[in-house]
Order: structure tokens, then C-alpha cells, then sequence
């Protein structure tokens, strides 16, 4: 008995109705992406139920569709992908994470200084690309490493890999997360890049830590239940590693759909747990409506070989985690529904309606596989229609 959950990280399908709030208003990544680069080419996503959910330009809502089709708010205080995949497995965030869009303070700065023995640079909140070409020459001829942060909770240090080495960079950002989590910063990244000056660009080599929930989740009572949590991607580091019996890392969305259909070859009791960050990393962040449609479809493309490794009894969930409007004002994440499509073939497809959280997810997960979980959520397949967001 398996559960595969695929997150694709930030395809957000409408705006919260507390949006305006968080700066947030109007913003509709799938439908704005869609309206700027399409019309969209995805029969098989159309097929499961995604123009049933939202309104999508070349996506017909399906006659008959082949998977339960609805869409999810975020109940929690935050708008980025910690938070948004811990709701989905049962852990809703009611105290905001440590934000400090305006830079860090020198509570942060000072010891994370003495530990790197330079002043950093940067120290602000900015595109990862974007800051990488302003102040990358200025790093190689110093060594200083570049600082910076978003409007979500995470402190990243950029380093060019000849200047400073891996094992060096990810000892530095582990001692930045020990001295940012009474702050309560959500994540410390490594984000190292290589080329020359005015052909800077990221390599694979991110690596990411990040808090642990401060309560239970459905990914807990899964192993304490003796089945198997196989993450694929960046999802294990987005609970600080906990929960997970195997991790596959994976760089980008081909390698993370090519790693997850070798893990769906093998027999697995549980949960497979998988995210395509490139939606977000590469497209949403970077305002890039094209490029994010053409990842759109080219995922598509590969639900086929997914579903060939699937077998009957097996439940999927497409998901998202939050949204990332590429069209919206500024680089960062935006407070949407995100998609919730169900499939099982011993269930009849039906309408999911607004679900009041992305718990539901995890707590679908968990009746599915037969866990006993009494923490946020509600079982999908329970009952009929959804709750009010």
C-alpha cells in the first residue's frame, strides 16, 4: 500500500481571501502564467481534473474527470515552503517565523562573523540571481561571503566554489542556522555558484537547513506505524530531516521525476514524498512566465511513465505548497489556493471542493494508509464535497 504525494512547488491557483495583506492581492500564479504564455498544453493534468479547478487558458475543465479534483488554502501564518509542507503533513504554523526583509540584525551577523573571520556582504533582501552578478566580482577578490535574505524566513549565503569549498561553505551556513534558531529563521541555504565574472551561475550544490516541527506530524505516525517516508528532492530538508526513513536529492524538476520513478520501481509500504522546486526556484522567483509554463507541460509529459509505475491500490496527490505569481510585483512567494488533485482507482472521482487546509493532504495520506492521525486535516474521501476555505 503506497502514497505518492508531488508537490509542484508554488503553482498556486487564485489569491487567499487574506491576500491583500500580505501584500498579495490579485495575484493567480497557474491562471496569470497561463494568460501570459499560453494557451497551455496539458492533457494529462487536464484529464485528472486541473481545469475543473481554476479557470485555465487551453485547459478545458474534464467531462468526466479521472481524478477527485478540488483546491486547498493555507491555514497557516506564512507563505513559504516550510510552512506549506508542514501544514500539508498535519503541523499547522500559528506563530509567523523570524522575517528580516530589511537584513539581519547584528545579533545574527556578529557571531555568524566571527565564525567566518570577514564582514559578509550584501546583507539584504534580493534575487539569488540578481545578487550573485552585483556583488560576485567583489567576493572573489575578497572571499567575503554574500548574505542575503527574502520576505520568507531564510538566511543564504552565496559562495563561488573555487573561493570557498563546499564542506566549508555547508559548515559555515550550519553554524548560521545554530545562531539564527533563536530567531526563529525558518531556513539557512547554501547556495554556491562557479563561472566567471558576468557568467556566474548556481550549481547543484545547494544544501539546506532547516527547523524541525515543534509537534507532531503525519510523516511521524507513518514510520511509528512501521511503514516506510521516502523523500525525493528538497522535501527531507524542509523538516530538518525528520520523519524520513530514505532521501533521494535531486537537482531540478527531470532529475527529481527521473529519481522518483526509479523509487516507484521498488516495492514501498508508505509514503513517497517528492517536490519539483523548479517552478519556483527557476520560474516564479524569477518572474518568468514562459519558462514556467513550458516546466508546466514538460511535467505533463512525464505523468504517463508516473502512472505506469503506479499500481492500483496506490493513491497520488498533486499538490503545491504556496503560490509564486510570476507576473505579480517583487520576486517572492504569494498567499493562493493551491491545486488538490486525489486519484485512486477504487474510488470514483468527484469534487473536493474548498478545503479549509493543506492538512487535509497529510490527513488523507494517513486514513489512506491506515495510520491513526487526530491532528489538523480531514480525510478527502470522507464524507462528500469539502469544507469552506
Amino acid at each position: 500500500m503506497r502514497a505518492v504525494v508531488v508537490v509542484l512547488d508554488s503553482l498556486g491557483v487564485g489569491a487567499l481571501p487574506d491576500a491583500a495583506a500580505w501584500g498579495d492581492a490579485g495575484s493567480d500564479t497557474l491562471g496569470h502564467l497561463a494568460a501570459a504564455a499560453g494557451p497551455l498544453d496539458l492533457p494529462h493534468l487536464a484529464s485528472l481534473g486541473l481545469g475543473n479547478v481554476h479557470p485555465v487558458p487551453g485547459v478545458a475543465p474534464a467531462e468526466r474527470p479521472e481524478a477527485s479534483w478540488g483546491l486547498a488554502a493555507l491555514a497557516s501564518a506564512g507563505k513559504d515552503s516550510v510552512t506549506g509542507h508542514w501544514e500539508m503533513m498535519g503541523h499547522v504554523v500559528t506563530k509567523p517565523f523570524g522575517r528580516f526583509p530589511e537584513g539581519f540584525p547584528r545579533a545574527i551577523l556578529d557571531p555568524f562573523e566571527a565564525i567566518v573571520g570577514l564582514p559578509v556582504l550584501g546583507n539584504r533582501a534580493a534575487s539569488g540571481t540578481e545578487i550573485i552578478v552585483e556583488l560576485g566580482e567583489a567576493h572573489l577578490g575578497t572571499g567575503r561571503p554574500i548574505v542575503y535574505t527574502s520576505a520568507d524566513s531564510v538566511f543564504q549565503v552565496a559562495a563561488h566554489e573555487r573561493v570557498i569549498p563546499l564542506e566549508r561553505l555547508y559548515a559555515l551556513c550550519e553554524a548560521a542556522f545554530r545562531i539564527c534558531t533563536p530567531f526563529r529563521v525558518a531556513r539557512v541555504i547554501a547556495r554556491p555558484f562557479d563561472g566567471p565574472p558576468g557568467a556566474f551561475a548556481r550549481t547543484g550544490n545547494r544544501r539546506d537547513f532547516a527547523l524541525q516541527p515543534d509537534g507532531e506530524t503525519v510523516l511521524d505516525r507513518i514510520l511509528a506505524a512501521g511503514l516506510e517516508v521516502v523523500g525525493v528532492g528538497k522535501v527531507p530538508s524542509l523538516f530538518g530531516g525528520r520523519g524520513f526513513s530514505r532521501s533521494h536529492k535531486a537537482d531540478g524538476n527531470e532529475a527529481v521525476v527521473e529519481r522518483l520513478l526509479d523509487v516507484l520501481a521498488d516495492p514501498t509500504d508508505g509514503l513517497v514524498f517528492a517536490n519539483l522546486v523548479d517552478f519556483d526556484t527557476k520560474y516564479g522567483h524569477r518572474r518568468d512566465p514562459e519558462g514556467y509554463a513550458r516546466a508546466l507541460e514538460a511535467f505533463d509529459r512525464s505523468l504517463p511513465a508516473l502512472f505506469a509505475r503506479l499500481h492500483p491500490e496506490d493513491l497520488l496527490v498533486i499538490t503545491a505548497d504556496h503560490g509564486n505569481d510570476p507576473t505579480h510585483p517583487g520576486s517572492d512567494h504569494t498567499r493562493e489556493y493551491v491545486p488538490f488533485l486525489a486519484w485512486r482507482s477504487d474510488r470514483p472521482a468527484r469534487p473536493l471542493g474548498r478545503r479549509g487546509t493543506l492538512a487535509d493532504v497529510g490527513a488523507t495520506v494517513a486514513a489512506y494508509l491506515g495510520v491513526p492521525w487526530h491532528g489538523p486535516g480531514r480525510d478527502a474521501f470522507a464524507g462528500a464535497g469539502g469544507r469552506a476555505a
